[in-house]
Order: C-alpha cells, then sequence, then structure tokens
C-alpha cells in the first residue's frame, strides 16, 4: 500500500488524527528519547509550575503530525524533508489532541508537497502549529 503521488494531490485536501494522550504515552516517550524532564514525570515538581500539572512532550504531541502524514495524506511511502513548528499551549495528560494537516502546495516537477500542520486539544485550542514539506511516494 502506498500513499498518493504528487499528481493525485489537491491543494486545500485534508486530513487528521486524534489521539488521547496518556500517561502511559509520556512515560514511554521519556524511556524511548530519554527526555525524563521532570515537568513531565514528576507529579510534585510539576504542580508546583506555571503549568500546574504534569505536561506531555512538545514532540510527543507533534509526532501525531508525523502519523498523518505517514498513513493518511499523502500517506504510506511519503519521506518527511523538514518542519517547523510552534507550541502554543501545554498538552496535558489526558487531552484529546488532533492533528490536522492541509496541502498548501504542490511540485509536481520537484514531488514536493508543502503542508499546514496544525494541532488542537478536545477544546479546539490550538496547542501546536507549523509547516511541512514532504516527498510523497512516487510508485
Amino acid at each position: 500500500m502506498t500513499g498518493k503521488k504528487v499528481n493525485e494531490i489537491q491543494i486545500g485536501e485534508r486530513a487528521i488524527f486524534s489521539k488521547t494522550i496518556s500517561e502511559s504515552d509520556v512515560y514511554l516517550y521519556a524511556g524511548i528519547t530519554g527526555d525524563f524532564n521532570p515537568a513531565h514525570v514528576n507529579k510534585v515538581y510539576a504542580e508546583n509550575t506555571f503549568f500546574q500539572s504534569r505536561i506531555a512532550h512538545g514532540l510527543l504531541a507533534a509526532g501525531l503530525i508525523s502519523t498523518v502524514i505517514g498513513t493518511k495524506l499523502p500517506g504510506p511511502g511519503t519521506i518527511y524533508i523538514e518542519q517547523d513548528l510552534s507550541f502554543t499551549a501545554p498538552v496535558y495528560i489526558g487531552d484529546t489532541i488532533s492533528a490536522h494537516v492541509r496541502v498548501l502546495e504542490v511540485s509536481v516537477p520537484e514531488n514536493r508537497v508543502a503542508l499546514e500542520t496544525i494541532c488542537k486539544n478536545q477544546n479546539g485550542k490550538v496547542v501546536i502549529e507549523g509547516k511541512a514539506l514532504v516527498a510523497p511516494p512516487k510508485k
């Protein structure tokens, strides 16, 4: 199974993936990356920060964008080339994050697609925004 080829992608096309961030997601991510920042894994410490609770790693939430790109739009076989991100609000354990991807530009000759990438929580608040550049599968 392969994703959409560059000539099959339309400007304005969209895809979404949603996931509730669990405590185990945060601990597994910490273990995989080695990022044991107490803001993520220490409840007592985190309660004394301006977040007042543990927060998920920003890149854990941003990883949901990769899920959309690699499984939906353009889909399997797509190569991530570039991503810029702004973290605009915290993601808390228990938040349901929806990663939204929208096609901004398509370059058939270069086999490149520029994407708007936004993550929102269950209340519709934007927690991450940015842009990505990808190469869709050729075959």
